[in-house]
């Protein structure tokens, strides 16, 4: 029997999950096209990557959690803007999944509401019940999560700019760029050459994937943990999620980049936040403000990046002297 044939006779499985959401539908709609904040939104979405975009269709590689499994994998998508639906299928799957597609479908209820439907269709190589077991356990969480992503965000939307913010650090290094990547790509090693970090258990199973955990001290000296997943693009770029947050966000992402720039490099670390408004005053105090903890939040995660930046620039610089 062919690839081919073998593939027409798998047995397909179906799913369907949905939501209600007190937000337009178009707002939700929006959402869900937008992949390129799908990290910010969704909790088990690491990063995405544009590979192709077109009228009306892209492709994306989509780098998520799933069981606990950081999976990878291209897909193609139709936006229907007018109809409200989005249809995705991918190309190149992971093991255990043969084949997966589906569609994001948005009803209006009201001007003001709207009824969010995910579709699913999938199958798994060689019909292995355990891998139908295993697709439909991630299916169930990250579906959920995603749900919930979308619903929490399309309800706050008149809020998002005053919660979402994006901010940049740079420090030019007159080192060899492939220096700087290895002390940022050496994060394992961290502890030994930062002083802000007081503990990390590093794991790279995967070329490229890592999943880490860090103890990190604050300028008041008490310790706080997240967890992140970072990605590794060649020598020049490491984008990174925070799978475990502090109390004040809601998601936290961010990248390294280290381009060219008079004799030595331009080494930028980039942070995208979501504060979480119910926890403004539980973390900072009575009467706080989401400003104030925009303010906080930014002074911690910039100092924390310059000194890190400022330990690459003195190890590149070294190196290079």
């Amino acid at each position: 029997m062919s690839v081919t044939e073998s593939e027409k006779h798998r047995t397909a499985h179906r799913t369907l999950h949905t939501t209600q959401v007190a937000a337009p539908a178009e707002v939700v709609y929006g959402i869900v096209a937008d992949v390129t904040r799908w990290p910010q939104f969704f909790a088990p979405n690491v990063h995405v990557e544009h590979l192709e975009q077109g009228d009306g269709t892209e492709r994306i590689r989509i780098w998520a959690t799933a069981n606990g499994e950081v999976k990878t994998w291209v897909s193609r998508r139709d936006l229907d803007p007018r109809s409200l639906t989005v249809s995705f299928r991918q190309e190149v799957s992971q093991a255990p999944i043969a084949s997966m597609g589906g569609k994001w479908v948005v009803t209006p209820v009201s001007a003001t509401s709207s009824l969010l439907e995910l579709y699913h269709d999938f199958s798994v190589i060689d019909d292995d019940p355990a891998g139908v077991e295993w697709v439909n356990l991630a299916l169930d969480r990250n579906s959920d999560a995603e749900l919930t992503g979308i619903k929490d965000i399309a309800e706050k939307a008149d809020r998002l700019d005053e919660l979402m913010f994006t901010f940049d650090d740079t420090v030019h290094i007159a080192g060899d760029g492939q220096d700087v990547f290895d002390f940022l790509n050496r994060a394992d090693l961290w502890p030994d050459r930062l002083p802000h970090v007081a503990r990390l258990d590093l794991k790279e199973e995967v070329p490229g994937i890592q999943v880490m955990a860090m103890d990190t001290r604050t300028g008041d000296g008490s310790v706080h943990t997240t967890e992140s997943v970072r990605v590794v693009f060649g020598t020049d770029r490491i984008v990174y999620k925070q799978t475990t947050v502090p109390a004040l966000m809601t998601a936290h992402t961010g990248r390294w980049t280290i381009v060219p720039a008079d004799g030595g490099v331009d080494v930028t670390s980039r942070h995208t936040v979501i504060i979480k408004p119910d926890a403004v005053e539980k973390v900072l105090g009575e009467g706080k403000t989401v400003a104030e903890a925009r303010a906080y939040i930014h002074k911690a995660l910039s100092t924390n990046s310059t000194t890190t930046l400022r330990h690459a620039q003195a190890y590149a610089e070294s190196r290079r002297g």
